[in-house]
């Protein structure tokens, strides 16, 4: 597991029943470890790649049989997520939280709940 996204997910601080959304979620292995910090809790992740889509399927796929996690073929600007409200939403390496953050919170407006954290990290890859 990555060190970085370790430390990421630490930063979370997620509660046992929190609704996660992870926008971004590449492989799905930031999923894997909140999927872990989560009792009643469930996590939806969004990436725009099919195939990082399958992959994260792929990793969770204990979490997604049990119905803590769904993984959707999404990019912010196009996602339609329903009625779903998340009390915490995080994005690692997006690009648009890091030019634009004022348009990425509008664009989360409609799925947060009461009170919600949203919270990105962008570093240079190394």
């Amino acid at each position: 597991m990555s060190e970085r996204l370790r430390d990421v997910v630490g930063q979370l601080a997620v509660r046992p029943a929190d609704r996660v959304l992870e926008i971004g979620c590449g492989q799905g292995v930031a999923a894997t470890m909140v999927c872990q910090l989560l009792s009643t809790g469930t996590l939806t992740a969004i990436d725009r790649s099919t195939k990082m889509i399958e992959a994260a399927t792929r990793r969770n796929a204990v979490y997604v049989a049990s119905g803590k996690a769904e993984f959707l073929i999404a990019s912010l600007e196009d996602a339609n997520l329903g009625d779903r409200r998340f009390d915490l939403v995080f994005a690692v390496r997006v690009g648009l939280f890091h030019r634009d953050p004022d348009r990425a919170r509008a664009l989360l407006a409609p799925w947060l709940a009461p009170g919600a954290r949203v919270q990105s990290f962008f570093d240079v890859p190394v």
